[in-house]
Protein backbone atom coordinates (compact mmCIF):
# COMPACT_ATOMS: atom_id res chain seq x y z
CA UNK A 1 0.00 0.00 0.00
CA UNK A 2 1.60 3.20 -0.96
CA UNK A 3 2.56 5.52 1.95
CA UNK A 4 1.03 9.29 2.94
CA UNK A 5 3.77 11.42 1.82
CA UNK A 6 6.86 11.55 3.24
CA UNK A 7 6.32 13.99 5.60
CA UNK A 8 8.31 13.63 9.06
CA UNK A 9 7.22 11.75 11.82
CA UNK A 10 5.95 13.95 15.16
CA UNK A 11 7.18 12.67 18.41
CA UNK A 12 4.77 10.98 20.45
CA UNK A 13 1.88 11.42 18.11
CA UNK A 14 0.14 8.50 16.63
CA UNK A 15 -0.52 8.78 13.23
CA UNK A 16 -2.47 6.86 10.09
CA UNK A 17 -1.39 4.97 7.53
CA UNK A 18 -3.02 5.74 4.57
CA UNK A 19 -2.98 4.88 0.70
CA UNK A 20 -2.52 9.13 -0.71
CA UNK A 21 -3.77 7.74 -3.85
CA UNK A 22 -7.36 6.56 -2.62
CA UNK A 23 -7.36 9.07 0.33
CA UNK A 24 -7.11 11.75 -2.82
CA UNK A 25 -9.40 10.24 -4.86
CA UNK A 26 -12.41 9.97 -1.90
CA UNK A 27 -11.32 13.79 -0.95
CA UNK A 28 -11.86 14.70 -4.82
CA UNK A 29 -15.46 12.71 -5.08
CA UNK A 30 -16.64 15.08 -2.94
CA UNK A 31 -15.73 18.10 -5.19
CA UNK A 32 -15.55 20.88 -2.57
CA UNK A 33 -12.50 22.04 -3.45
CA UNK A 34 -11.94 25.64 -5.11
CA UNK A 35 -15.85 25.83 -4.39
CA UNK A 36 -17.37 28.74 -2.95
CA UNK A 37 -18.15 30.08 0.33
CA UNK A 38 -21.21 27.76 2.08
CA UNK A 39 -22.62 28.94 5.22
CA UNK A 40 -23.05 25.80 7.20
CA UNK A 41 -19.32 25.39 7.16
CA UNK A 42 -19.29 28.74 7.91
CA UNK A 43 -21.48 28.66 10.91
CA UNK A 44 -19.23 25.41 12.12
CA UNK A 45 -16.13 27.33 12.22
CA UNK A 46 -17.70 30.16 14.18
CA UNK A 47 -19.29 27.41 16.41
CA UNK A 48 -15.83 25.46 16.55
CA UNK A 49 -14.06 29.06 18.12
CA UNK A 50 -16.66 30.22 20.39
CA UNK A 51 -16.79 26.53 21.82
CA UNK A 52 -12.43 25.95 21.85
CA UNK A 53 -12.06 29.98 22.97
CA UNK A 54 -9.94 30.86 20.38
CA UNK A 55 -10.08 33.86 17.57
CA UNK A 56 -9.59 31.31 14.85
CA UNK A 57 -11.08 28.62 13.42
CA UNK A 58 -11.14 27.12 10.02
CA UNK A 59 -12.27 24.05 7.75
CA UNK A 60 -9.48 22.77 5.98
CA UNK A 61 -9.66 20.15 2.94
CA UNK A 62 -5.57 18.49 2.40
CA UNK A 63 -4.97 17.87 -0.74
CA UNK A 64 -2.02 16.90 -2.64
CA UNK A 65 0.46 19.74 -1.95
CA UNK A 66 -1.98 22.45 -0.03
CA UNK A 67 -4.27 22.57 2.57
CA UNK A 68 -7.25 24.53 1.25
CA UNK A 69 -9.65 26.70 3.50
CA UNK A 70 -13.36 25.35 3.05
CA UNK A 71 -14.34 28.05 5.72
CA UNK A 72 -12.30 30.00 8.03
CA UNK A 73 -12.85 32.52 10.72
CA UNK A 74 -10.32 35.13 11.97
CA UNK A 75 -7.54 34.04 9.51
CA UNK A 76 -6.19 36.33 7.01
CA UNK A 77 -3.59 34.12 5.39
CA UNK A 78 -5.56 33.40 2.14
CA UNK A 79 -7.75 30.08 1.00
CA UNK A 80 -4.63 28.23 1.21
CA UNK A 81 -1.11 27.37 2.45
CA UNK A 82 1.13 24.81 1.33
CA UNK A 83 0.96 21.31 2.65
CA UNK A 84 4.27 21.00 3.97
CA UNK A 85 3.87 23.56 6.73
CA UNK A 86 0.42 22.77 8.01
CA UNK A 87 -0.47 21.66 11.27
CA UNK A 88 -3.87 20.32 9.87
CA UNK A 89 -1.68 17.35 7.72
CA UNK A 90 -0.65 15.56 10.90
CA UNK A 91 -3.92 16.85 12.38
CA UNK A 92 -5.84 15.20 9.89
CA UNK A 93 -3.31 11.89 10.29
CA UNK A 94 -3.59 11.39 13.57
CA UNK A 95 -6.12 8.93 15.75
CA UNK A 96 -7.42 11.26 17.35
CA UNK A 97 -7.78 15.15 18.26
CA UNK A 98 -4.25 16.82 17.95
CA UNK A 99 -3.61 19.66 20.53
CA UNK A 100 -0.25 21.26 20.75
CA UNK A 101 -0.79 23.63 23.93
CA UNK A 102 2.11 26.06 23.07
CA UNK A 103 3.91 25.19 19.65
CA UNK A 104 6.57 27.61 20.10
CA UNK A 105 8.01 25.15 23.04
CA UNK A 106 6.97 21.48 21.05
CA UNK A 107 10.25 20.07 19.86
CA UNK A 108 8.71 19.49 16.53
CA UNK A 109 6.42 21.96 15.09
CA UNK A 110 8.63 25.33 17.16
CA UNK A 111 10.73 25.86 13.84
CA UNK A 112 7.38 25.84 11.58
CA UNK A 113 7.50 29.34 9.52
CA UNK A 114 3.82 29.73 10.64
CA UNK A 115 5.17 30.19 14.68
CA UNK A 116 8.18 31.38 13.78
CA UNK A 117 6.84 33.95 11.27
CA UNK A 118 3.29 35.88 11.18
CA UNK A 119 0.79 35.12 12.47
CA UNK A 120 3.10 33.52 15.07
CA UNK A 121 0.56 30.53 15.97
CA UNK A 122 1.13 29.25 19.24
CA UNK A 123 -2.04 26.68 20.39
CA UNK A 124 -3.01 24.39 17.17
CA UNK A 125 -6.17 21.58 18.05
CA UNK A 126 -7.57 19.87 15.01
CA UNK A 127 -9.95 16.93 15.11
CA UNK A 128 -9.67 15.27 11.95
CA UNK A 129 -12.32 14.65 8.96
CA UNK A 130 -12.91 10.78 8.56
CA UNK A 131 -15.22 9.88 5.75
CA UNK A 132 -17.32 7.18 6.00
CA UNK A 133 -14.71 4.76 4.12
CA UNK A 134 -12.23 6.06 6.68
CA UNK A 135 -10.24 8.38 4.76
CA UNK A 136 -8.91 11.40 6.52
CA UNK A 137 -9.62 14.19 3.78
CA UNK A 138 -9.00 17.70 6.67
CA UNK A 139 -9.96 18.91 9.92
CA UNK A 140 -11.78 21.32 11.88
CA UNK A 141 -9.32 23.10 14.07
CA UNK A 142 -8.92 26.09 16.64
CA UNK A 143 -5.81 28.17 16.51
CA UNK A 144 -4.60 31.22 18.71
CA UNK A 145 -1.42 33.14 19.01
CA UNK A 146 -1.20 32.48 22.55
CA UNK A 147 -1.05 28.93 24.52
CA UNK A 148 -4.47 26.93 25.07
CA UNK A 149 -5.62 23.97 27.34
CA UNK A 150 -8.53 22.46 26.11
CA UNK A 151 -11.16 20.63 28.37
CA UNK A 152 -12.64 16.94 27.36
CA UNK A 153 -15.92 18.92 27.01
CA UNK A 154 -14.25 21.55 24.24
CA UNK A 155 -11.85 18.34 22.41
CA UNK A 156 -15.68 16.00 22.59
CA UNK A 157 -17.54 19.19 21.34
CA UNK A 158 -14.73 19.48 18.48
CA UNK A 159 -14.84 15.59 17.37
CA UNK A 160 -18.89 16.31 17.35
CA UNK A 161 -18.14 19.20 15.25
CA UNK A 162 -15.40 17.53 13.05
CA UNK A 163 -18.16 14.42 12.66
CA UNK A 164 -20.67 17.58 11.17
CA UNK A 165 -18.66 18.88 8.64
CA UNK A 166 -18.44 15.39 7.28
CA UNK A 167 -22.02 14.69 7.56
CA UNK A 168 -22.81 17.96 5.52
CA UNK A 169 -20.12 16.76 3.01
CA UNK A 170 -22.28 13.50 2.28
CA UNK A 171 -25.04 15.16 2.25
CA UNK A 172 -23.88 18.04 -0.51
CA UNK A 173 -21.86 15.24 -2.19
CA UNK A 174 -25.58 13.36 -2.38
CA UNK A 175 -26.98 16.48 -3.63
CA UNK A 176 -24.63 16.94 -6.22
CA UNK A 177 -25.33 13.28 -7.47
CA UNK A 178 -29.10 13.95 -7.49
CA UNK A 179 -28.59 17.39 -9.39
CA UNK A 180 -26.07 15.27 -11.80
CA UNK A 181 -28.88 12.47 -12.29
CA UNK A 182 -31.64 14.60 -13.26
CA UNK A 183 -29.38 16.28 -15.23
CA UNK A 184 -28.52 13.08 -17.15
CA UNK A 185 -32.40 11.74 -16.62
CA UNK A 186 -33.38 15.04 -18.69
CA UNK A 187 -31.14 14.44 -21.30
CA UNK A 188 -32.11 11.09 -21.70
CA UNK A 189 -35.73 12.35 -21.82
CA UNK A 190 -34.92 14.90 -24.16
CA UNK A 191 -33.09 12.35 -26.85
CA UNK A 192 -36.23 9.89 -26.22
CA UNK A 193 -38.93 12.97 -26.98
CA UNK A 194 -36.68 14.04 -30.34
CA UNK A 195 -35.85 10.19 -31.04
CA UNK A 196 -40.05 9.58 -30.99
CA UNK A 197 -40.69 12.79 -32.87
CA UNK A 198 -37.95 11.74 -35.17
CA UNK A 199 -39.59 8.53 -35.98
CA UNK A 200 -42.69 9.67 -35.96
CA UNK A 201 -41.97 12.39 -38.41
CA UNK A 202 -39.88 9.98 -40.52
CA UNK A 203 -43.36 7.70 -40.87
CA UNK A 204 -45.71 10.22 -41.82
CA UNK A 205 -46.55 9.47 -45.63
CA UNK A 206 -48.94 12.48 -46.23
CA UNK A 207 -49.65 15.98 -45.96
CA UNK A 208 -52.88 18.16 -46.45
CA UNK A 209 -52.46 21.32 -48.13
CA UNK A 210 -55.14 24.24 -48.80
CA UNK A 211 -56.30 24.11 -52.18
CA UNK A 212 -58.82 26.16 -53.57
CA UNK A 213 -60.57 26.50 -50.08
CA UNK A 214 -60.22 22.58 -49.86
CA UNK A 215 -57.94 20.34 -48.16
CA UNK A 216 -56.05 17.99 -50.79
CA UNK A 217 -53.95 14.99 -49.79
CA UNK A 218 -50.31 14.87 -51.25
CA UNK A 219 -48.40 11.16 -50.38
CA UNK A 220 -45.01 12.47 -49.65
CA UNK A 221 -43.84 9.63 -51.65
CA UNK A 222 -44.80 11.29 -54.91
CA UNK A 223 -43.09 14.85 -53.96
CA UNK A 224 -40.45 15.13 -56.09
CA UNK A 225 -38.59 19.07 -54.39
CA UNK A 226 -40.18 21.99 -53.57
CA UNK A 227 -39.41 25.30 -54.47
CA UNK A 228 -39.64 28.52 -52.22
CA UNK A 229 -41.58 31.51 -53.92
CA UNK A 230 -41.71 34.72 -52.09
CA UNK A 231 -44.29 34.13 -49.30
CA UNK A 232 -45.43 30.79 -51.34
CA UNK A 233 -44.11 27.29 -51.84
CA UNK A 234 -44.51 25.44 -54.70
CA UNK A 235 -44.58 21.30 -54.02
CA UNK A 236 -44.05 19.53 -57.37
CA UNK A 237 -45.83 15.92 -56.88
CA UNK A 238 -46.14 13.84 -59.73
CA UNK A 239 -46.82 15.55 -62.65
CA UNK A 240 -48.71 18.38 -60.27
CA UNK A 241 -48.11 21.57 -58.46
CA UNK A 242 -49.08 22.73 -55.68
CA UNK A 243 -48.81 26.28 -54.30
CA UNK A 244 -49.01 27.00 -50.82
CA UNK A 245 -48.65 30.13 -48.35
CA UNK A 246 -46.43 29.14 -46.19
CA UNK A 247 -42.52 29.23 -45.41
CA UNK A 248 -40.07 26.92 -46.12
CA UNK A 249 -39.61 26.45 -42.28
CA UNK A 250 -42.59 24.95 -41.49
CA UNK A 251 -43.01 22.87 -44.49
CA UNK A 252 -39.92 21.45 -43.77
CA UNK A 253 -40.85 19.99 -40.13
CA UNK A 254 -44.06 18.33 -41.57
CA UNK A 255 -42.01 16.18 -44.41
CA UNK A 256 -40.20 12.70 -43.14
CA UNK A 257 -36.52 13.83 -42.34
CA UNK A 258 -35.56 10.29 -43.75
CA UNK A 259 -36.24 11.12 -47.01
CA UNK A 260 -36.08 14.57 -47.83
CA UNK A 261 -33.31 17.26 -47.05
CA UNK A 262 -33.00 20.62 -47.51
CA UNK A 263 -30.28 21.29 -50.33
CA UNK A 264 -30.85 25.38 -50.80
CA UNK A 265 -32.04 27.97 -48.48
CA UNK A 266 -35.02 27.69 -51.68
CA UNK A 267 -35.01 23.81 -52.33
CA UNK A 268 -35.76 20.72 -50.84
CA UNK A 269 -35.61 17.80 -52.72
CA UNK A 270 -36.49 14.23 -51.74
CA UNK A 271 -33.08 11.89 -51.50
CA UNK A 272 -34.29 9.21 -53.66
CA UNK A 273 -35.00 11.60 -56.81
CA UNK A 274 -31.51 12.70 -56.46
CA UNK A 275 -29.93 11.33 -59.90
CA UNK A 276 -26.65 12.82 -59.84
CA UNK A 277 -24.49 15.55 -58.47
CA UNK A 278 -22.52 17.62 -60.56
CA UNK A 279 -20.47 21.02 -59.34
CA UNK A 280 -22.74 23.15 -57.23
CA UNK A 281 -26.15 20.99 -58.41
CA UNK A 282 -28.09 17.95 -57.57
CA UNK A 283 -30.03 16.75 -60.22
CA UNK A 284 -33.32 15.75 -59.67
CA UNK A 285 -35.90 13.37 -61.62
CA UNK A 286 -39.25 15.53 -61.50
CA UNK A 287 -41.17 13.20 -62.79
CA UNK A 288 -42.87 15.89 -65.37
CA UNK A 289 -41.19 14.58 -68.52
CA UNK A 290 -42.88 16.24 -71.49
CA UNK A 291 -41.85 16.30 -75.46
CA UNK A 292 -40.98 20.38 -74.76
CA UNK A 293 -39.68 19.16 -71.13
CA UNK A 294 -36.99 17.45 -70.04
CA UNK A 295 -37.79 15.18 -66.36
CA UNK A 296 -34.41 16.29 -65.16
CA UNK A 297 -33.92 19.54 -63.08
CA UNK A 298 -30.74 20.53 -61.68
CA UNK A 299 -31.02 22.36 -58.56
CA UNK A 300 -28.60 24.80 -56.73
CA UNK A 301 -26.79 23.49 -53.40
CA UNK A 302 -25.99 26.43 -50.85
CA UNK A 303 -22.74 25.98 -49.53
CA UNK A 304 -23.98 25.98 -45.84
CA UNK A 305 -26.41 22.73 -46.90
CA UNK A 306 -23.70 20.94 -48.71
CA UNK A 307 -22.00 18.76 -46.07
CA UNK A 308 -24.91 17.98 -44.51
CA UNK A 309 -26.43 16.87 -47.72
CA UNK A 310 -23.15 14.47 -48.76
CA UNK A 311 -23.47 13.58 -45.19
CA UNK A 312 -27.02 11.64 -45.91
CA UNK A 313 -25.78 10.27 -49.34
CA UNK A 314 -24.37 6.57 -49.01
CA UNK A 315 -20.92 7.40 -50.96
CA UNK A 316 -18.70 5.16 -52.15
Amino acid sequence: MPPSPPFPPVPGLSLRTIDETERLEALRNYQILDTPPEDIFNDLVRLAAYICGTPTSMVSMIDADRQWFKASIGFQGGDSTPRKTSFCHYGMMAEDIMEIEDLSKDSFFQTNPMVVDDPRIRFYAGAPLITPEGFPIGTICAVDTVPHRLTEAQREALRILAREVVSHLELRRARLQLEQEKTKLEGLLRMANDTAESLYMGSRTEIFIKQDHKLVRVHTADIRYVEALGDYVNIYAGRERHTVYTTMKELETKLPVREFARVHRKYIVRLDRITAIEADAVVVDTGRSTEHTANLLPVPIGSSYKAALLSRLNLV
